[in-house]
């Protein structure tokens, strides 16, 4: 059997993948090497336009209320005291526990016809129509192979398409604590060197993910940068183990190469910074599936380069404000300058989150 599209990882990304790839008539399996759902560092909070894409996909309705809490909005509090903070004009935002989403996606996508089965891909060798696909579990061929394969996708290094990063490199943890959300917008911490994001993700969980720029740091090292999200959390029972990734920062030459397709954080990372990782990974899913021709065993070439240049426009409305905001965590007293700038104009800070929604 040849499969139409061979989906290399089944965190999100991929299982976006898989269910609008199924919904289109097309033969697609998931190959995931890990035996349970994968868990993974971040934030775990949609944008506005990212719980859309959710709806669109079917996968909403399946995650329990316990697992997800609807947010309305962004506030930054600064080491100085100084706070901003805005309401999303269009729509709520929606915090919402990894595994669950993963495991809705999951139950949606084989609902849809897709097949999900537990396999490494080893390697992968494209030749004339279609592209031989070797794993741990037996070889498979299929027309199309999509990279889905996370952060540090070995498929996108073996395809050449990975660029050196240059500079400092920035990392994240994530722990889940007992509590009840003080509020109902994502805080952000800022301190010198260090951010903190707490973003509600259930009626009695919060999520607090630390962004920095050192490889080594603990859990507790990093909070104790912040004496008000500390006093917050006294006395809350920790959920889950401090779980971390990085070094974020993955720059890639191309979003293809022969029958192979990057998608999600495969196709390049900047930071997490605005939140916004998911969202571009839902849209890059129904991206590539309109880029695709009906005949999947012609020269998949053009349409790959089409799919690499309808994704551009959205990349860069996520990397730029990632960049920018990436550069004024290095230099705290010029971002101590700027957030209170925008603080002190009327409606600022609404319209810039207007930007990353």
């Amino acid at each position: 059997m040849i499969w139409d599209i061979a989906i290399a990882g089944g965190g999100p990304a991929g299982l976006a993948l898989a269910i609008r790839a199924a919904q289109a008539g097309l033969r697609a399996v998931v190959l995931e090497r890990s035996a349970e759902i994968p868990d993974k560092a971040c934030g775990e909070g949609l944008m506005p336009s990212g719980l859309r894409e959710l709806e669109s996909l079917g996968a909403l309705g399946r995650i329990a209320p316990a697992d997800r809490m609807e947010f309305r909005g962004i506030r930054y509090l600064q080491e100085n005291g100084a706070s901003v903070e805005a309401r999303f004009r269009r729509g709520s935002g929606l915090g919402i526990r990894r595994t669950a989403l993963t495991r809705a996606l999951r139950e949606r996508a084989l609902e849809c016809g897709a097949e999900i089965r537990r396999a490494t891909v080893l390697e992968a060798k494209a030749r004339e129509g279609l592209i031989e696909v070797r794993t741990d579990d037996g070889p498979i061929e299929t027309r199309l192979l999509a990279a889905a394969d996370g952060l540090h996708s070995p498929l996108r290094r073996a395809a050449g398409l990975e660029l050196q990063g240059s500079g400092l490199q920035r990392f994240g943890v994530r722990r889940h604590f007992a509590l009840r959300p003080w509020t109902d917008l994502v805080e952000v911490h800022w301190a010198d060197g260090v951010e903190a994001y707490v973003t509600p993700v259930g009626p009695e969980r919060v999520n607090v993910a630390f962004l920095w720029q050192e490889k080594r740091a603990h859990f507790d090292e990093l909070l104790a940068h912040f004496p008000r999200l500390l006093e917050s959390l006294r006395g809350a029972a920790a959920e889950t183990e401090a779980r971390g990734a990085g070094p974020l920062l993955q720059r890639v030459r191309a979003r293809h190469a022969d029958r192979l397709a990057l998608c999600g954080d495969a196709a390049g990372y900047v930071d997490a910074i605005t939140g916004q990782g998911l969202s571009l990974a839902f849209v890059a899913s129904r991206l590539l599936l309109r880029a695709l021709p009906k005949d999947l065993s012609s020269d998949l070439s053009p349409a790959l380069r089409r799919y690499d240049d309808s994704l551009r426009a959205g990349w860069l409305r996520y990397a730029a404000p990632a960049h920018a905001l990436v550069a004024l965590s290095r230099r705290p007293a010029l971002r101590r300058k700027a957030v209170g700038a925008v603080a002190r104009l009327p409606g600022a800070f609404a319209a810039l989150l207007e930007l990353v929604q």
